[in-house]
C-alpha cells in the first residue's frame, strides 16, 4: 500500500525537477514572515493587548511548536500522497492564520490563529524540504540549502514594507494584508509540485553515486521512521539540532527586545534605517545565503566537518556580540554573522537525515528530526524572555548559546561522524533494497 498513491499524478504531467525546486523556493519565501518578521510585532501587540513580553512570546513558541511537532504526521501524508494537495492545504492555513491574528483582540485568540499558521507553515516547510531531498540526491546539500535558504531570506524583501505598514496602519491591518498575499503565493507554488515515481534516479546517477559516498556518509537503504528510531545516530542528531536551534531562535525572536534593552533599536545607521531594521534585513539575507553555501560545502567536505567549522564560528560571533552589542554598527554586523553561522542547520540536518536513513520516507524522517526546533523554542522564546525578566540582563542567555554551540560542534566531529559511518555500514550490511525501475520518460527528468 505504500506506493498506492503514486499514480495520482501521471509521469507525463510531472514538472521538471528544477522548476519544482524554484516553486518550493517561492513557497518557502512566502511563509518566512511568520517566523522571521515576528519580532516586529511583539511590541505593538504588547501595547494593544496590555500584556507582558513573556505572554506575547508564548505565541511564537506555540507557532514553532505546532510548525515542528506536527511535521512527522504531515510529512507522512506528503510521502504517501505527494506535496501538491498538502501544500494547498498549508496555503489556506497560512493565510487564515495571519489574517485571524489581525482580527484577534485577546491572547487566547492570538494563540489560536497564530497556531493555525504554524500548522500551515509546517506543511509547507516539511513538504518543500522533503521534495528537494527526493529529487536531488546528486546535489542534496545545495538544493535543500536553497529551499531552506528561501525560508531564511524571504523576509529580507518584506521586512521594511512590513515595518512601515505596522507604523502607518497598525499591526492588525498588516497581519490581514500580508496573510492574504502569503496564502496566495503558497497556493500557486503548490500546483507545480509532485513526488518522484518509485525507483526514479537522476541522469548519470550511477557515475555520481560512488563519488558522493566517498565524501559523505550515505546509505542506499530506505528506512521507515521506526527503523530510524532504532539507530543511536538519530538521538545524537536530535540532541545536536536541539542545542544548535536554541541559539538561532533566541536571536530570531528576541532581537527586537535585545535592541531595546541595549538602546540601539531606534539609532539610524544607514540608508535611513534604524540599527534594528537594518540588522533584520541583513540577518535575513545572510540566514538565507548560509543554507545553500554550507549545504554546498558539506557536499564536498562532509556534513559533520561543515557543522564543526560553522559552529565554532557561531560561538565566536555570539561571544563578540555579547561584548559589543551596545554599539549600533557592531549590533548589525555581528547579529548578521550569527545568522550566517547558524542558519545552515536547516540544510545540513535534513541532508544528514536523508543520507543516513534514505529518501523514500525522507519527509517523515526529517519531520521527526525537525521537532527538535520546537523543543529548542521552549527555551529560546518564553524561556529566554523569563531569564531576562528575572535577571534584567541578556548575558546568561548569551553564555547558554555559546556553550551549546561549542558542545555541539565537537559532538559533530568526535561523536556523530564515526557513529554516522557505523550507521551506514550497518544499513548496507542488511537486507538489499529493491529498486523498482521507473518508466523511461520519467527517468530522463533532469
Amino acid at each position: 500500500m505504500a506506493g498506492s498513491a503514486a499514480p495520482l499524478i501521471h509521469p507525463s504531467r510531472i514538472v521538471n525537477r528544477w522548476a519544482q525546486l524554484v516553486a518550493g523556493i517561492f513557497a518557502m519565501m512566502a511563509i518566512a514572515n511568520l517566523q522571521y518578521a515576528w519580532t516586529l510585532f511583539t511590541k505593538p501587540i504588547q501595547a494593544h493587548l496590555h500584556v507582558t513580553l513573556v505572554n506575547v512570546q508564548w505565541t511564537i513558541a506555540l507557532f514553532i511548536g505546532l510548525e515542528t511537532w506536527l511535521v512527522p504526521f504531515e510529512g507522512y501524508l506528503v510521502d504517501r500522497i505527494g506535496p501538491r494537495f498538502m501544500l494547498g492545504f498549508g496555503a489556506v492555513m497560512v493565510g487564515l492564520g495571519w489574517m485571524g491574528s489581525g482580527w484577534a483582540e485577546s491572547l487566547p485568540a492570538l494563540y489560536f490563529w497564530y497556531g493555525l499558521a504554524g500548522i500551515g507553515a509546517g506543511v509547507v516547510y516539511g513538504g518543500t524540504i522533503g521534495n528537494a531531498l527526493k529529487w536531488f540526491p546528486d546535489h542534496r546539500g545545495l538544493c535543500v540549502g536553497l529551499t531552506a535558504g528561501a525560508y531564511g531570506i524571504g523576509t529580507a524583501l518584506s521586512v521594511a514594507p512590513i515595518d512601515k505598514m505596522i507604523k502607518a496602519t497598525g499591526y492588525q491591518h498588516t497581519f490581514i494584508t500580508w496573510g492574504l498575499v502569503q496564502g496566495f503565493v503558497v497556493m500557486a507554488a503548490a500546483l507545480f509540485l509532485a513526488k518522484p515515481p518509485a525507483g526514479w534516479t537522476p541522469p548519470g546517477w550511477k557515475e555520481k553515486e560512488a563519488a558522493i559516498k566517498a565524501r559523505v556518509n550515505t546509505s542506499t537503504v530506505d528506512m521507515t521512521p521506526m527503523e530510524m528510531l532504532q539507530h543511536p545516530s538519530f538521538y545524537v542528531v536530535y540532541l545536536m539540532m536541539t542545542m544548535l536551534a536554541f541559539g538561532g531562535i533566541v536571536v530570531t525572536v528576541q532581537l527586537s527586545p535585545m535592541a531595546v534593552s541595549y538602546h540601539v533599536d531606534k539609532v539610524i545607521v544607514a540608508f535611513g534605517l534604524s540599527a534594528l531594521v537594518l540588522a533584520i534585513e541583513i540577518d535575513r539575507i545572510l540566514n538565507g545565503l548560509t543554507r545553500p553555501f554550507w549545504g554546498w560545502v558539506s557536499d564536498h567536505i562532509g556534513r559533520e566537518n561543515a557543522l564543526f567549522i560553522s559552529f565554532i564560528l557561531e560561538a565566536a560571533a555570539v561571544f563578540a556580540l555579547l561584548q559589543l552589542i551596545s554599539h549600533p554598527i557592531w549590533f548589525v554586523v555581528l547579529s548578521g554573522l550569527c545568522f550566517f553561522a547558524w542558519g545552515n542547520i536547516y540544510s545540513l540536518f535534513p541532508s544528514i537525515t536523508a543520507d543516513l536513513y534514505g529518501k523514500k520516507w525522507a519527509t517523515t524522517n526529517y519531520g521527526i528530526v525537525y521537532t527538535a526546533k520546537g523543543m529548542a523554542t521552549l527555551f529560546a522564546a518564553p524561556g529566554a524572555a523569563w531569564l531576562f525578566e528575572k535577571t534584567g540582563s541578556w548575558t546568561k542567555v548569551f553564555w547558554a548559546m555559546i556553550i551549546c554551540d561549542l558542545v555541539a560542534a565537537f559532538m559533530a566531529l568526535l561523536w556523530l561522524k564515526p557513529l554516522a559511518a557505523r550507521t551506514v555500514r550497518a544499513a548496507e550490511g542488511g537486507a538489499p533494497v529493491v529498486n523498482v525501475k521507473a518508466p523511461a520518460k520519467v527517468r530522463g527528468i533532469a
